[in-house]
């Protein structure tokens, strides 16, 4: 076993970081108070290379795997968490979900555009009474001629309000539950009913979410993703996908939480010496690094085994370790995060300080993707089933 990156991996974390830092921590606060990203921003990340990081070239991505996705976030999230939820929400969940689902044409259709920035994607599965039990998502799709018309509300969708291409999930034949889901792509602009209402949110302020609501509105059939009635395998399959790359995102906050705790530990002088020599703020801080590095070898691994069950490699054991890395990820940063601020001490409450943010945005880590307790279902149900 190698536990070193690659070259290739090596170059694109320090490059995605040296970004970050020279073009985005400058205005991080900015982004944070106006809850905007800057204009612009997604075609300079296309430009870059990162807006289809798992995408084959031949489509415009960067033909790089699950383990290089992870990488990109974890960069981006250590200065912006706002900007790397976003990249995650169209990288991974729109584009790879396409990728791997989609026909050739489908692919050449969107990809490119996507890949580029030219156009921001989105996947819109929650519901007001669909959240940790997706597959009881209420919205339908009825066929009208060679269209189906979609309706119902999607909510909480991240980049919904700016997004050019969606993956949208329906019931296309309600009385047949779970298998009788499909996937959309959908695009703003199509004949029918659409609205996007932007939501505010506490933090990852600068990431647009929205809730979506659909009367009406036509989808050509042939934008149907995966086939009839299969939205479920394009469902679960794109929720191991999307819990392998969050790991990233997440582990990003608790890297910045320990950098943040450590500068000011050394700084910080109370009683004649830093606090950094006191035996409780070292309690901290160790805690804090030995759960990063853990969670760090957990993404390791569920992004290698995340490129073999691509190749037709174990399906269930993805399920599995996916829900893992993203359960101690998740806990692991909001503790983090904690630390930090109980380190930071009443600085850690004033607004314009960057662990005030990052309490704001950890959280969302152990939410998003299905909550700490639905990845500790799934990976009670996969041990009982082993």
């Amino acid at each position: 076993m190698d536990f070193e990156l690659s070259e290739q991996h090596k170059m694109l974390a320090d490059a995605v970081y040296d970004f970050m830092v020279k073009e985005i921590e400058p205005i991080a606060e900015q982004i944070d108070r106006e809850d905007r990203l800057p204009d612009g921003i997604w075609k300079r990340l296309g430009d870059l290379g990162w807006m289809g990081v798992t995408v084959p070239e031949e489509y415009g991505g960067s033909g790089m795997d699950y383990l290089a996705q992870c990488l990109c976030l974890e960069q981006m999230s250590r200065i912006c968490p706002a900007l790397s939820l976003s990249c995650h929400a169209h990288s991974n969940l729109c584009c790879d979900n396409l990728y791997r689902n989609g026909t050739e044409a489908q692919r050449q259709k969107y990809l490119p555009a996507l890949c580029s920035g030219e156009k921001l994607g989105a996947l819109a599965l929650t519901e007001p009474n669909a959240g940790s039990d997706a597959v009881g998502i209420q919205m339908r799709a009825r066929k009208d001629g060679d269209t189906y018309l979609l309706n119902g509300t999607k909510t909480f969708i991240t980049n919904g309000t700016e997004a050019g291409a969606m993956i949208v999930y329906a019931k296309t034949e309600p009385d047949r539950g779970a298998k009788g889901i499909t996937a959309f792509i959908v695009e703003p602009g199509w004949q029918g009913d659409f609205t996007a209402r932007h939501l505010e949110k506490m933090g990852e302020r600068g990431s647009p979410t929205a809730e979506l609501t659909f009367d009406d509105y036509c989808v050509p059939a042939e934008h149907i993703l995966g086939g009839l009635n299969q939205g479920v395998n394009v469902m679960m399959g794109g929720l191991d996908m999307e819990r392998v790359a969050g790991t990233g995102w997440t582990l990003g906050m608790a890297e910045r939480a320990l950098e943040l705790s450590l500068k000011y530990a050394k700084e910080r002088t109370q009683f004649g010496q830093s606090i950094g020599q006191f035996q409780l703020i070292q309690d901290k801080l160790v805690e804090m690094y030995v759960g990063i590095e853990s969670a760090r070898l957990l993404m390791y691994r569920a992004a290698s085994l995340a490129q073999t069950s691509e190749r037709g490699g174990k399906g269930a054991e993805i399920n599995k370790l996916a829900a893992a890395a993203l359960l101690l990820a998740g806990q692991v940063a909001t503790q983090s995060v904690l630390h930090a601020v109980q380190i930071h001490g009443g600085y850690s409450y004033m607004l314009d300080f960057p662990v005030n943010r990052l309490l704001r945005d950890v959280k969302l880590g152990e939410i998003g993707a299905g909550t700490t307790e639905i990845r500790k279902m799934i990976i009670a149900r996969e041990l009982l089933r082993d």
